[in-house]
């Protein structure tokens, strides 16, 4: 039995058929070829813009049994895990903390595997190759460090095992509980959440018609109207919008059954859109915007249509992405996200883990008190 690592700058070079055979079981939209490749060859991750691809391919006797998406960092910008003070500290110390290597998908903060393995190989086998590729390719490169971001927790607890430093962090995550729609949702949540939610839709919807677009529904003109609104809203929260137009014209090409695009018209006029992508069991909140300042608009479509989408397909959870506490009176209750860490000198791996054995506990500490202080639900 030979086994062989192999590096790649982009998933192209290792073929949709190839990837997706790795990929597809997961049933994860964002670890897809077609998401991926979307982000590479509309020149939204790529050298220039501070994302060299790097992925690993891991074969057995010339079968491919694993890979691992993989870049190369010049920033820590689109990572939604948040590392600047050890690179500002590691600078001070004369390090150069970049580039770095990043699993990862670009500009989603959402849990999935990082370490895809053929559903016929051994999963144990895999893991350690391509986690000895990753840390291998770290060090033959002089990268400082390796990050794995958003793993799932078994993946986590399995690279803790393995020596990386784990962190921890915390998002906000609708379940269902056996709803039935969101007149069921609304009847588990306390009197006063539910007159708040019902005040706060009357005033997103009223005189605006707001529909959730999938599939061929999905035309140029909406996603014209939709990149207006990200650019908008990333201009002024963010300054730097990551994503062309080009990627959503590739994702509207190869995806538009996994997406679920929310739009709000004024006499046919979009106004204001959220993105969302459509998982076997979950529904993932991406990006939105507005060109109307509405109260509670952004509530309405980015949660509560949500919902109801999901709802409406049978799907378990809706992630909205990364923070908001102003999630958790709209039904999204906090819950673990996860890191993993490979840091290549001693003394910054020696005090990041010192900052990490105090932050975890810390983490899990602020999730007990929001879930009990700050539910919406009734008491059962």
């Amino acid at each position: 039995m030979s086994l062989t690592v192999r590096v790649h700058s982009t998933v192209a070079e290792i073929g949709r058929e190839a990837w997706d055979a790795l990929a597809a079981p997961t049933g994860d939209p964002f670890l897809g070829y077609d998401f991926l490749d979307a982000c590479e060859a509309s020149g939204s991750a790529v050298p220039t813009q501070g994302w060299a691809g790097r992925h690993l391919t891991l074969e057995e006797d010339g079968r491919l049994i694993g890979a691992m998406p993989l870049w190369l960092k010049g920033h820590s910008q689109g990572e939604y895990v948040f590392d600047h003070s050890w690179a500002d500290a590691y600078e001070r110390a004369s390090g150069n903390y970049y580039p770095k290597l990043l699993s990862a998908v670009p500009f989603t903060p959402v849990t999935g595997p990082r370490l895809l393995v053929a559903p016929d190989a051994d999963a144990g086998q895999v893991r350690d190759g391509l986690l000895q590729g990753a840390v291998g390719l770290a060090e033959r490169s002089g990268v400082s460090s390796l990050h794995v971001t958003f793993p799932t927790a078994d993946d986590w607890d399995w690279m803790g095992e393995a020596g990386l430093l784990q962190r921890q962090d915390l998002q906000y995550i609708w379940r269902d509980r056996g709803y039935g729609d969101f007149e069921g949702f609304l009847a588990a949540l306390s009197s006063g959440r539910r007159k708040s939610i019902r005040r706060e839709r009357r005033e997103a919807q009223a005189d605006l018609d707001i529909r959730v677009l999938t599939g061929s529904d999905i035309r140029s003109e909406h996603w014209d109207a939709f990149f207006a609104f990200y650019i908008d809203t990333g201009g002024r929260k963010w300054g730097r919008p990551y994503l062309t137009r080009d990627f959503f014209a590739r994702i509207g090409e190869t995806m538009a059954d996994r997406i679920a695009l929310v739009m709000a018209f004024d006499d046919d006029l979009p106004v204001a859109g959220a993105l969302n992508f459509i998982g076997r069991d979950a529904l993932y909140g991406r990006q939105w915007g507005a060109l109307v300042d509405r109260p509670f608009l952004h509530f309405e479509l980015c949660y509560y249509q949500a919902i109801e989408f999901a709802l409406s397909r049978g799907l378990g959870r809706v992630e909205a992405g990364a923070q908001g506490e102003h999630k958790l009176g709209r039904g999204y209750l906090p819950e673990a996200v996860f890191s993993a860490h490979w840091i290549g000198h001693p003394g910054l791996r020696a005090a990041v883990a010192q900052f990490l054995e105090g932050e975890r506990p810390a983490v899990t500490e602020h999730i007990a008190m929001l879930r009990a202080e700050g539910s919406p639900y009734r008491e059962t």
